[in-house]
C-alpha cells in the first residue's frame, strides 16, 4: 500500500511541477532570462515539492525513517525516468543537454533537486510530528 501511495504523491509532484516549468518557459524566461527563471522555478519548486510532501505524509503512513529513506529514494528514481524519457523521446534532447541540467559547474540545479526530493519525506515527517 505504500508503494502505491508513493506513486500516487509521486504524480501529484510530476503534475505541480510540469505546471511549474511551464511558467518558466512562458512567463518568467522571457521577461528574466533563462539563468534567473531556471532559479526561481528551481526555488518555487523546492517549496512546492515540500510542500505536497508536509500535506500528504500522515496518508502516505510511512513512520521509520527507513519507509521515508525508501519513498525518497523511490521518487528520485521515478523522477529520473520521467525526465530521461521526456527529455529523450518526446523533447528529443541529445544527452549532453539532458546532463547539463545536473552539472552543477554549469549551474544546473537539477542534482540538488533531487537530494532535496529524496529527503522530502524525512523533513515533511518531521515537520508533521509523524516519526
Amino acid at each position: 500500500m505504500l508503494l502505491l501511495r508513493s506513486i500516487a504523491v509521486w504524480l501529484v509532484f510530476i503534475a505541480v511541477e510540469s505546471l511549474n516549468g511551464t511558467i518558466r518557459n512562458v512567463w518568467l524566461t522571457p521577461s528574466l532570462g533563462d539563468v534567473w527563471a531556471y532559479r526561481i522555478s528551481f526555488v518555487t519548486g523546492a517549496f512546492v515539492v515540500l510542500a505536497i510532501a508536509t500535506l500528504f505524509i500522515r496518508w502516505l503512513r510511512a513512520v521509520r525513517v527507513f519507509q521515508l529513506l525508501g519513498v525518497g529514494v523511490l521518487w528520485v528514481a521515478l523522477t529520473l525516468a520521467f525526465e530521461l524519457v521526456l527529455g529523450r523521446v518526446v523533447l528529443g534532447y541529445s544527452w549532453a543537454q539532458i546532463a547539463a541540467d545536473y552539472n552543477v559547474r554549469q549551474g544546473g540545479l537539477m542534482f540538488f533537486g533531487l537530494v532535496w526530493l529524496g529527503l522530502s519525506p524525512l523533513i515533511s515527517a518531521k515537520i508533521r510530528g509523524a516519526i
